[in-house]
């Protein structure tokens, strides 16, 4: 029978988050029955809930950053047993038959991966829900398919921002080719920023990191930052012009972009990863010019994150967290419309 859920969402694009009961459906033969205990709060949860993307469907359970523990299994489940450590992130299914998915890229799906919340839910008719709820929430039921395991060395609350967070910085710094002696720029740093710093260091990469003020320096250099540069600064941008094999760009709000082309390197590429919901202007002669490229990369496959988290694991990497409880949310949500956290919130749902 359904499974009595309690979670936290919001009701309109204005009203603060509030505690709300639904139902999960019962564990089906390939599914995996989660206790959820920690979700992280990304900035994408921040644009769903006030309908930034102008296509949220309310009631809304908001988290795609989950970690918990496994309390039940489907017949055909193999992947995985009671009691183990496991996480969720921004999909739980894709058609599975497209080339992105037989790849091992389900984010890209053609018909388009299932949303871990704010999805159709193709299980509507056991669960009772229109649309898939996220992990704000004490449980989930997942396919094992999307369900990827959380090595012991990395605490619960601080492997969660990994499954969004960790990923999204990831899956571009392994396909642009990052590796010892490459030249990596980070631009802001934040949840997304901090593990691009991490993971590019840890790959043997040389880390820069670009930002509006000297205010987070020293936090770069402790994540393995090699640099540190002031984008308003002219002449500190003059002087690395042309410097740098890729450039992770991470801000989520309306930003400028075209002068930061200048410091790619021949063949040089910029990744957008922050959510802008307004337009960015490029100009084509700096990318002429050295045949730059501007590209995008959205989270990565299951394979790919699990690969992540092993990675991570083995090189003593995790999210710099501020663990809060559920009646903290709209509190930290203000605070993150403020750049106020260093650097991801994390919800201890063991309080809900």
């Amino acid at each position: 029978m359904p499974i009595a859920t309690r979670a936290f969402a919001a009701t309109t694009s204005t009203a603060p988050l509030t505690p709300y009961a639904f139902t999960r459906r019962d564990p089906g033969a390939d599914d995996v029955a989660i206790d959820i205990k920690f979700a992280g709060i990304c900035h994408s949860d921040l644009h769903i809930v006030k309908n930034d993307l102008g296509n949220t469907v309310y009631p809304i359970v908001p988290g795609h950053e989950i970690a918990g523990i496994v309390t039940a299994v489907g017949a055909n489940v193999t992947k995985f047993k009671v009691g183990d450590r496991v996480g969720v992130g921004c999909m739980v299914d894709s058609c599975r038959v497209c080339g992105p998915c037989k790849a091992g890229d389900e984010q890209y799906c053609v018909p388009g991966m299932t949303g871990t919340y704010g999805a159709p839910d193709k299980h509507a008719d056991q669960s009772g829900e229109t649309i898939t709820q996220g992990g704000y929430a004490d449980k989930i039921v997942v396919d094992q398919d999307f369900v990827v395991t959380i090595p012991d060395s990395i605490p619960l609350d601080a492997a969660a921002p990994l499954l969004c967070a960790g990923i999204t910085t990831y899956s571009p710094l392994k396909h642009w080719g990052i590796k010892p002696g490459s030249k990596v720029a980070v631009i802001g740093l934040g949840g997304l920023g901090h593990m691009a710093v991490k993971q590019a260091a840890a790959m043997g990469a040389e880390v820069t990191v670009l930002s509006t003020s000297d205010r987070k320096k020293a936090d770069a250099e402790r994540m393995g930052a090699r640099h540190f540069l002031i984008n308003s600064d002219k002449t500190a941008m003059k002087a690395a012009a042309e410097k740098f094999d890729l450039i992770i760009n991470t801000v989520s709000a309306t930003h400028e972009i075209a002068g930061h082309l200048q410091l790619l390197a021949h063949d040089g590429t910029m990744v957008m990863l922050g959510l802008t919901t307004e337009a960015l202007p490029v100009f084509a002669m700096p990318l002429l010019w050295r045949r730059r490229s501007v590209a995008g990369s959205l989270i990565g496959g299951i394979r790919e994150t699990q690969e992540m988290l092993d990675f991570c694991a083995e090189h003593g990497l995790a999210s710099d967290i501020e663990v809060i409880a559920p009646s903290q949310i709209n509190e930290a949500y203000a605070r993150l419309e403020n750049s106020d956290v260093r650097y991801r919130f994390v919800i201890d749902m063991a309080q809900l």
